[in-house]
């Protein structure tokens, strides 16, 4: 009886809206990445897998087949720390990419659910993941191309390798050698993926938390959280791989392979050398690596939402 009788009270109490600040999501991810690109050897294997996803997605004949191998020929080749490359401009990318998506997700959520007692609809939340992620696409771009290179450089013969230094001496360098134009280099196929990338894992979160809550009687705690934000992890890897794939290869060419290829040429020779295989290549990797960064990024989202609440003296949402 007791338990009914709360339960109607919430019910009838009018859901109290929190408009949570632009940067929560990009701090969040940025807390992901530290997690996911640890500084001591017992968590290395997360940062291997990072860079053997990008050499499997650009592995040209004669290349090594496979996770393992990779793994293997990159550590043999080019040591320990080689696999280290990128992560500076994995935090730009964050601090751009991360924050201008989740910061207009939110807000347009907010806007959209603005005086409505009921939560929206999963194809409206889609919808505004879409333009999210795509505004996100085009702001991350200039990093994503820096993160892309600096992990596959390492790969490349000595004589064509770039070796920036971190992220802002590799975009002062990429503007200086191949003009203003390389900060954008892949940018559509990267907003594209963005779009679904957003769209898959920030409204598929929110449709499995709500399902967890609402279907399956779980409280909103942290095994919803990582039951929701695994999910979103896996359907994410899942739809994002064929752009992913794309992105990579476009991004690591350099001007001489790209010229005069645009994006259906490359399709064409993708699948005409490798047929459908190709839009799954490396899904292992990127699975292993998306998978624990969106359950950190999503964790570490709701505890920042909940120690703004508890700051502001604000009552638990409803979702």
């Amino acid at each position: 009886m007791t338990g009914s009788s709360s339960s109607g009270d919430a019910q009838s109490a009018p859901r109290q809206k929190v408009h949570y600040p632009f940067w929560f999501g990009g701090s969040a991810s940025c807390c992901a990445a530290a997690v996911t690109h640890p500084l001591d050897l017992a968590h290395l294997l997360t940062d291997y897998l990072i860079s053997v996803k990008v050499r499997l997605q650009t592995r040209k004949h004669g290349d090594p087949k496979g996770m393992l191998k990779t793994f293997v020929h990159v550590v043999k080749n080019n040591g320990v720390f080689g696999l280290y490359n990128g992560l500076s401009a994995s935090l730009l990318r964050q601090i751009t990419y991360s924050t201008t998506r989740f910061g207009v997700y939110e807000e347009l959520k907010s806007r959209v659910t603005a005086g409505s007692s009921s939560p929206p609809a999963t194809t409206t939340l889609v919808g505004i993941a879409c333009l999210s992620g795509f505004i996100g696409g085009l702001v991350g771009n200039p990093a994503d191309v820096l993160n892309v290179r600096m992990q596959s450089d390492a790969a490349l013969p000595p004589e064509k390798r770039r070796n920036y230094k971190h992220a802002f001496h590799g975009l002062v360098q990429m503007v200086k050698s191949e003009g203003t134009g390389s900060m954008f280099r892949g940018v559509w196929p990267n907003s594209a993926r963005a779009v679904l990338m957003t769209a898959s894992q920030l409204a598929s979160y929110d449709s499995f938390k709500r399902l967890c809550i609402h279907n399956f009687g779980m409280s909103d705690n942290l095994t919803t959280h990582f039951t929701a934000s695994f999910l979103a992890g896996f359907v994410a890897t899942t739809v994002c791989s064929p752009v992913d794939v794309i992105k990579t290869r476009v991004m690591s060419a350099s001007p001489a392979e790209s010229h005069g290829h645009g994006l259906p040429g490359l399709l064409k020779e993708i699948c005409r050398k490798e047929g459908i295989s190709w839009a799954f290549r490396g899904w292992t990797p990127s699975f292993i690596r998306l998978g624990p960064q969106t359950i950190a990024t999503f964790i570490f989202l709701e505890e920042h939402k909940k120690i703004y609440r508890r700051l502001k003296g604000i009552p638990q949402e409803e979702i």
